[in-house]
């Protein structure tokens, strides 16, 4: 498609303006993180001290092998869990089908450290599995340290490859495994030779969600790691210690996990665009009828892993209704926990859904505007508004709050301790769900309705508005679902850039862990993941599918 020259209209002043935007409050922040990074703490003037300080002290470059080691296993087991169950789901007949997919997405879209938090009540020093099995002489392994964290990942972010496993699978053409079993291939050597090399380009982009959401995860490690140090915990803690000077080594750590996450995004992007293909399924696989010892194993394993998936939800919700004393929870049911949150946390609540509607206006008002941009007015601005809005993929949430803070606490512009600052970060974060989304109903929307709208006399502006717009409204929905889901549950960047006034539900749930009242925290929590099943519900209900799209 030949690049068309930048007329100035509106479409102009839209393409400047969303540059200016990204340009403020992406391309800024980080040019701010790098030059800070880069200056000694007491004398301003520009040093390597600061990483050189991180790769000759084993405490601070032992978190980057941490980081690393945790979340190449959460992947690969991610990956190992994910396939299987992917396949299953597609090729077989599974009872409760339905209510499962919904399971899996929900167990998926609440914050790991609720995972991490419920956990701690059941299998924490004392909790109810630990003394259970005491009382019967077995000792549980520790839910916290390296073990906990891989467990607590593990069961929130296989979902990820379900999701985009199944969806592939879905596209594959029942011929090509016929032809296979006729030419002698079936079973296990039928899905590793036709049906594994087909959906490896998907799989490689969901073990790379996963490796990236694993390696920026914050609120998991700060409850359970107990001394496994990883990097988001470890530049927390220094930006935090150093946040009265200047905060250049935190930088400096921060900085060096832009690079490398950086580097893994090119690499899955180089070796995805080499194997991708497309492939238009005629004859979709049809799910087939399990029978004996084959269907007994199969929902065993299914259902299995969807109830570990789903006991964080279902152990908030139940200890949010028991009675407490301090840090224990005590016989009988009570309303307690709630009353406490209502009357003392009900600014953080109502915090939480105020910024998430404004980001999500902001977010679906950008994601149509580039969408439109970068598929129906190609040139150089446009796609280098393609490219910025990859950037949000490879920056870690706490990193994103320590480069906001950074560039945006003296003047000409402070944001800091304002909610402005949330909600920027919340836009720069999430708005690649609803960006896709956009762009994929954009993709099936054919010129020639805009060309008929215009060569009857309405302006290209006002058939934007009027027909573009409106036929793109379910595809922006489904991504504006999915950013305002991961909006309310945002920790990692709202954790360093909150304040007394600007606290969130899901800081609050964090600091009321810390000083252990479990029962506000659970009450909390069970909001929170309420209204993510209310908006999973009212998603399903609207578009009229029971799946997401990420």
């Amino acid at each position: 498609m030949n690049k068309k020259k930048l007329k100035f209209d509106f479409w102009s002043i839209v393409t400047i303006l969303i540059v200016a935007i990204f340009a403020l409050f992406l391309i800024y922040p980080l040019l701010s993180l790098f030059i800070s990074s880069f200056k000694d703490p007491r004398t301003e003037a520009f040093t390597l001290s600061n990483f050189t300080k991180f790769f000759e002290k084993k405490y601070y470059y032992q978190a980057l092998i941490n980081s690393f080691s945790v979340t190449s296993l959460v992947t690969l087991l991610s990956v190992l869990i994910g396939v299987p169950l992917a396949y299953l789901m597609t090729a077989f007949k599974i009872k409760g089908k339905g209510l499962i997919e919904i399971l899996i997405i929900i167990s998926m879209l609440s914050p790991p450290f609720i995972g991490a938090y419920s956990w701690v009540l059941l299998s924490g020093r004392s909790g109810v599995l630990t003394k259970f099995f005491a009382g019967l002489g077995i000792n549980l392994p520790t839910i916290y340290g390296f073990g906990g964290i891989l467990l607590v990942l593990t069961l929130k972010l296989f979902p990820y490859i379900y999701l985009y496993v199944s969806g592939a699978l879905k596209k594959i053409d029942a011929s090509l495994g016929e032809a296979a079993e006729s030419l002698g291939c079936s079973g296990v050597k039928k899905v590793f030779t036709v049906i594994m090399p087909l959906i490896l380009p998907t799989l490689l982009a969901g073990a790379l969600l996963v490796f990236m959401n694993a390696l920026a995860d914050f609120g998991t490690p700060m409850l359970i790691g107990e001394g496994f140090n990883v990097m988001p915990v470890m530049i927390y803690s220094e930006f935090i210690s150093e946040v009265g000077g200047q905060a250049n080594f935190a930088a400096a750590m921060a900085s060096i996990m832009v690079f490398v996450t950086s580097l893994l995004f090119v690499g899955q992007k180089y070796i995805v665009n080499r194997k991708s293909f497309t492939m238009s399924s005629l004859r979709p696989m049809k799910a087939k009828e399990l029978k004996g010892f084959k269907s007994v194993a199969a929902h065993f394993f299914i259902y299995f892993i969807v109830f570990l998936a789903i006991i964080p939800q279902l152990t908030v919700m139940y200890t949010s209704f028991l009675k407490t004393r301090g840090a224990m929870f005590t016989k009988g049911f009570s309303f307690e926990s709630y009353t406490k949150i209502f009357s003392r946390m009900g600014n953080a609540i109502s915090n939480t859904y105020i910024y998430g509607l404004v980001a999500i206006a902001i977010i679906v008002m950008l994601g149509m505007f580039i969408a439109y941009l970068s598929i129906r007015r190609r040139n150089v601005f446009t796609g280098l508004i393609d490219t910025m809005t990859m950037f949000p993929y490879i920056i870690p949430g706490s990193v994103l709050g320590i480069t906001l803070l950074l560039a945006f606490n003296k003047p000409p512009l402070v944001l800091s301790g304002t909610f402005g600052i949330l909600v920027v970060a919340y836009v720069v974060r999430r708005l690649p769900y609803t960006l896709r989304s956009s762009a994929a109903i954009l993709y099936q929307i054919s010129p020639s309705m805009e060309e008929a709208s215009i060569s009857l006399g309405c302006s290209p502006l006002k058939t934007f508005f009027k027909v573009t717009a409106i036929m793109m409204l379910p595809g922006v929905f489904s991504g504006a679902i999915l950013s305002w889901i991961t909006i309310i549950n945002e920790l990692s960047a709202s954790v360093i850039l909150y304040t007394g006034n600007t606290k969130t539900m899901s800081v609050s749930i964090y600091t009321e862990v810390i000083r252990a009242s479990y029962g506000t925290a659970a009450a909390l929590s069970t909001i929170l993941t309420l209204t993510t099943i209310a908006s999973l519900l009212i998603s399903f209900k609207i578009s009229g599918k029971k799946e997401i799209s990420i």
